[in-house]
């Protein structure tokens, strides 16, 4: 694409910077402004707006001492760059691209380099000089904490969710700068502000994790909502807050005892994206003669008969005709990929990263993307979308015991876990459903270097909401609540489940409705008060939850299950301390009596129990009389 002409851009390019850039826009604060003498302000700004560098900023002190900047500026590929004096950071040449909007600078930054500021100096066809910012890392303990088994995520869309700041609903500059709540793919004016308003909600709930869809700038004319059409990753959208309050969006999530999960693409950017707009280089991203999407198609990666034809449409493939897909087989996109996601956790602390679309990206790109974020955060949690039909196609791509396949050996720590997914749902659709499915889930653990870095889910933003899905029966929603929280992994918890929102996913804005409460003026609040029902629902996820937060054992003990028999699957949380909790379902639309000494591996040593959600006693461990469709957590007692 030509270049577009910055001088009739000035003013637009300028608020776009100002309100792009960096956590700290003040003097002298790190804001990566060039230097510009004694030019005026005017000058200043001028140039300001028409230069930009990526990453914003950078740090001492990270592992890797290599760092790659992406200047853009018109005409910047025909200076010659030179980097003034300063200890411990070497300039290791420049490269140009196809675009002469574009030159890669290269900067080895070693273990003595301190903070301040770097003088890159441009002469050529484009002078000036910049002031390029190296900030300490943070050190405080508390931050990047990462998640375990521990922990109970509760998953968001932020425009849905619960808007708090009215002011950010109309961002001027912004493709979509308007609110429709009446229209499903228009935007709602949910917020970071909204998301923060309700953090008692979140912990009274029994989480203890946020996982929000993701938050960076999708400046999208059409469905810009869900965020997985990214325009500039270093950004957070306007309309759900600046850097700075996502900064300390995190950290009073932390001060909250919630920890914060980022939704992050490797695969596709958003085709407004400004890196798509004016390419650096054709080969930024992958093409084909005519529009191709992706085979969807994940199971050729590991094919032994596979032809490279169909993994080139895996990967190659764009996802969708607004989505175009990054070629991070390019070294410098993988370089800007891997540099951008390490740049967040710094600046911000964040958790985790849910990564979307996993199996689409390149796979030697994933294991170098995968190891350069564990090298320089080893707590820090990662676990993708793994949308696969059978428990050794998601254990692929995740660390596992498998040999490598061409090549690609995964290095994810977890995956979501639709295998259990799946077979909830088909556990629980008809009056005597199939629980074989769950247990093979389960039984297929042993594929996985640790399953227990899995996140088991019932339903997400992409799939028909799990009460729908059951048939809006409330007794077989507790069973599927009673196996998300006593299952092995991280359980992920969409919101609105906890409320008994219900809806199928055709299209998919019926699954993406506004929470009630969220906006001024709703009828119906469910934050303070939920009626009939949807507060029994509430109730049970936050006893059980809670309960699973003061019991250890539910998160850290081992698991065993039973064959099941008969409509009835039973599965034991057990520790070394000699604590021991049964969970015991029966499926099947009649009461059934079961032999509890089929038990005795696991219940010998225990006399009696209590039903840890309803209080109630469990006399006898020998002879258990489960009533239809109910599940059992019963905590056995001596």
């Amino acid at each position: 694409m030509t270049a577009p002409d910055f001088t009739l851009l000035f003013p637009t390019l300028l608020s776009h910077y100002l309100a792009y850039a960096h956590f700290s826009l003040s003097p002298g604060c790190g804001s990566g402004r060039p230097v510009a003498g004694a030019s005026p302000a005017w000058a200043t700004a001028r140039v300001a707006a028409q230069v930009r560098i990526d990453p914003t900023y950078w740090f001492v002190g990270m592992k890797n001492p290599q760092l790659q900047l992406l200047v853009n500026a018109p005409g910047i590929a025909g200076s010659q760059v030179s980097l003034a004096t300063y200890p411990g950071v070497t300039l290791n040449g420049s490269q140009k691209l196809e675009s002469p909007n574009y030159l890669i600078v290269n900067l080895s930054i070693s273990p003595q380099a301190q903070p301040g500021k770097l003088k890159l100096q441009f002469k050529g066809a484009k002078s000036l000089t910049y002031s390029y910012e190296l900030r300490p890392r943070n050190q405080d303990p508390a931050r990047t904490q990462g998640l375990t088994q521990a922990d109970f995520i509760y998953m968001l869309m932020p425009d849905r969710f619960a808007n708090g700041d009215p002011k950010n609903d109309v961002v001027k500059g912004t493709r979509v700068n308007h609110i429709a709540r009446d229209s499903m793919y228009a935007r709602h004016g949910g917020d970071l502000k909204g998301i923060e308003d309700h953090f008692a909600y979140i912990k009274q709930l029994g989480a203890t994790a946020i996982w929000p869809t993701p938050v960076i700038e999708n400046d999208m004319p059409k469905a810009s909502y869900h965020g997985y059409a990214v325009t500039d990753c270093y950004k957070i959208d306007p309309r759900y807050g600046t850097n700075a309050e996502y900064v300390q969006f995190v950290k009073n999530a932390h001060s909250q005892g919630l920890k914060v999960v980022q939704d992050i693409v490797l695969n596709h950017w958003g085709s407004y994206h400004h890196l798509f707009l004016d390419k650096p280089a054709a080969d930024w991203f992958h093409a084909f003669p005519t529009f191709t999407r992706s085979n969807y198609n994940a199971f050729v990666l590991n094919d032994p008969h596979g032809s490279k034809l169909d993994r080139k449409l895996e990967n190659d493939g764009w996802f969708d005709t607004t989505m175009p897909d990054v070629n991070q087989s390019n070294p410098l996109v993988a370089t800007y990929l891997i540099q951008n996601f390490l740049w967040w956790v710094e600046s911000t602390g964040l958790d985790g990263y849910r990564i979307d679309t996993y199996p689409y990206s390149e796979p030697k790109f994933l294991m170098d993307w995968g190891k350069a974020m564990a090298d320089e955060y080893p707590k820090l949690s990662m676990f993708g979308e793994a949308w696969e039909g059978t428990e050794a196609e998601q254990a692929f791509f995740a660390q596992n015991i498998l040999p490598p396949v061409n090549g690609f050996k995964s290095n994810l720590p977890g995956v979501l876990d639709f295998q259990i997914c799946f077979a909830v749902g088909d556990a629980l659709k008809g009056d005597n459903g199939d629980l074989s499915k769950l247990y093979h889930a389960i039984q297929g653990d042993w594929l996985y270097t640790d399953a227990t870095r899995n996140v088991p889910f019932l339903d997400n933003h992409d799939m028909s909401r799990f009460y729908s899905v059951i048939g809006e029966d409330f007794n077989k929603y507790k069973m599927g609540i009673a196996w998300l929280l006593t299952l092995r992994g991280v359980p992920q918890l969409y919101y609105g489940t906890e409320v008994l929102m219900k809806n199928f996913s055709n299209p998919d804005g019926k699954v993406r409705e506004d929470f009630a409460g969220g906006w001024a003026g709703d009828k119906t609040n469910y934050f303070v008060a939920r009626p009939g029902q949807t507060g029994e629902a509430f109730d049970y996820v936050s006893k059980l939850a809670n309960y699973r937060k003061a019991h250890p054992v539910l998160s850290s003990g081992k698991l065993m299950q039973f064959i099941p028999q008969d409509g009835v699957y039973t599965y034991f949380r057990y520790n070394e301390g000699g604590e021991c909790v049964m969970i015991i379902a029966n499926n099947t639309k009649e009461e059934k009596k079961v032999d509890g000494t089929r038990y005795a591996e696991r219940t010998d040593g225990f006399s009696s129990g209590v039903e840890v959600v309803s209080g109630a006693a469990i006399t006898d461990l020998k002879t258990l009389h489960l009533p239809a469709h109910t599940a059992w957590v019963v905590e056995l007692r001596k």
